[in-house]
């Protein structure tokens, strides 16, 4: 009896001890697991990580590349107003740049536009005209690609010289106010419009209410004024190289061709034949000030602040 108490007592203690080092054994691989999980996933992490830096310093720009003397490039490209890239701000400081950087042989607006705010273009040519003065060795020359209407060719006014291709498209030297009128369908709706205001003339132009006279008046001559402004500017940049047309400051378009008998531009060329044969340095680098990352996001906080600071009344 005693004899295989024993014996019994003897195989459970094997069974134990195998149980024991089975179980070590899965702890202890699971910690391995374990370890080279961590291992792996810091791996990844630091490789996305590395990533990233080298996406945002180049996103980032940390500016132009020197190559000695060259021909500095900036591209207006788009609609011309204060929330697009083709803002003024971008403009003046890419322009800034350029005329600053000690080896730049002259500068080239490479411009393709269909225009936008007379005012984001109006702080654009009087900067040019500025830095024109100051670095009176440093030509600026705009170049047209495809479109360089209205507001483009306000900023283009502004330049020593104008080149475009012979299909661009150029002109539109106009200013325009659109909007929809929408009286007649309210009444067949049965809607009845409700607009309170402070100042006989706030609601100056509301579409939902019958068109007034005066208020077609005041608009006419505020858009003679930026017309004539707008003129004034193409007249100052161009001077006598503008033909006598009646249609000139009508707010037609032409091509690239037609532009140049009219004296809206003066040769056929591209950025690269400008800077090749015009300026004479032939290396041509980018001053063009871009949105980063940290340019977005901080544009969209800024929205986010100011839509939680809006009210129900509005300065307009």
């Amino acid at each position: 009896m005693n004899q295989n108490s024993g014996s019994q007592n003897s195989a459970d203690s094997f069974e134990q001890g195998v149980v024991n080092r089975l179980a070590q054994e899965i702890l202890a691989e699971q910690r391995r697991a374990r370890r080279w999980g961590v291992f792996f996933k810091s791996l990844l992490a630091l490789y996305l990580f590395v990533l990233l830096v080298i996406y945002l310093a180049g996103d980032m720009g940390a500016g132009p590349i020197a190559v000695g003397k060259h021909t500095a490039l900036i591209e207006i490209n788009g609609v011309i107003s204060p929330d697009s890239e083709a803002r003024a701000d971008y403009i003046v400081t890419g322009l800034r740049d350029a005329f600053e950087n000690n080896d730049t042989a002259g500068v080239i607006l490479r411009i393709n536009s269909p225009g936008g705010s007379p005012v984001q273009a109006g702080y654009v040519s009087d900067e040019i005209a500025r830095l024109r003065e100051k670095y009176p060795d440093i030509p600026l020359y705009a170049v047209i690609s495809d479109i360089c209407a209205s507001g483009g060719y306000y900023i283009a006014a502004a330049a020593d010289k104008i080149y475009a291709n012979k299909a661009s498209i150029v002109g539109s030297i106009g200013v325009i106010m659109a909007s929809f009128g929408f009286v007649d369908a309210i009444d067949k709706l049965g809607i009845q419009r409700r607009l309170f205001h402070a100042g006989e003339n706030k609601g100056f132009m509301d579409p939902y209410s019958p068109l007034r006279a005066e208020d077609v008046a005041h608009a006419d001559t505020m858009l003679a004024q930026i017309h004539q402004q707008f003129i004034d500017v193409v007249r100052k940049g161009r001077g006598e190289r503008l033909k006598q047309d009646a249609q000139l400051f009508s707010g037609l378009i032409w091509t690239g061709e037609q532009s140049l008998e009219l004296g809206l531009v003066d040769a056929l060329g591209s950025a690269s034949y400008v800077a090749r044969e015009v300026i004479g340095a032939e290396d041509i680098v980018d001053f063009t000030k871009r949105e980063t990352v940290f340019d977005r996001f901080a544009n969209r906080i800024g929205a986010k602040i100011a839509e939680k600071l809006t009210t129900s009344f509005e300065l307009r």
